[in-house]
């Protein structure tokens, strides 16, 4: 596959693991592709995953989760689906498109439990397990970042 001019990262709530997905593609690929993020259902900021994404530099505080019915324009070259119900919405949504769609199985932080720590702890290694993929997909960055 080529490498994609435009990539929309869904999951269930647009919360935690699609915005995630989409503010570190940006911030190291942002130059090059175009990224957004949607969800199922139009969940609530979550303040772990702000926390999380704080401490690599990334700011998503200023997210605000949407559906993929909010999505301005709906022309992507893949879509990577990070939820079981993302996955199948994005197969019924793109039925009728010439868009790649691959799902990549990536853990709820959410589901979490204990103390903050732990909870932080499952935020950190969905955007850590993020990164990688991201990377791997559109290959390294420069140095520095974007």
């Amino acid at each position: 596959m080529a490498r994609p001019q435009s990539i929309l990262f869904a999951c269930t709530m647009n919360t935690v693991r699609s915005p995630m997905a989409e503010a570190i593609a940006r911030h190291y690929f942002g130059r090059e592709i175009y990224f957004a993020s949607a969800g199922l259902k139009r969940g609530e900021a979550d303040p772990f995953a702000i926390a999380a994404m704080e401490e690599i530099g990334v700011d998503i505080s200023r997210h605000r989760p949407h559906t993929f019915e909010d999505l301005e324009d709906s022309n992507f070259d893949l879509i990577v689906t990070l939820s079981p119900e993302a996955h199948h919405k994005a197969l019924e949504f793109t039925r009728t498109m010439a868009v790649d769609v691959v799902y990549w199985p990536t853990p709820d932080a959410t589901a979490a439990q204990g103390s903050r720590e732990a909870i932080l702890s499952a935020y950190r290694d969905v955007r850590d397990r993020l990164t990688a993929r991201i990377r791997d997909l559109l290959g390294r960055p420069p140095v520095g970042g974007a």
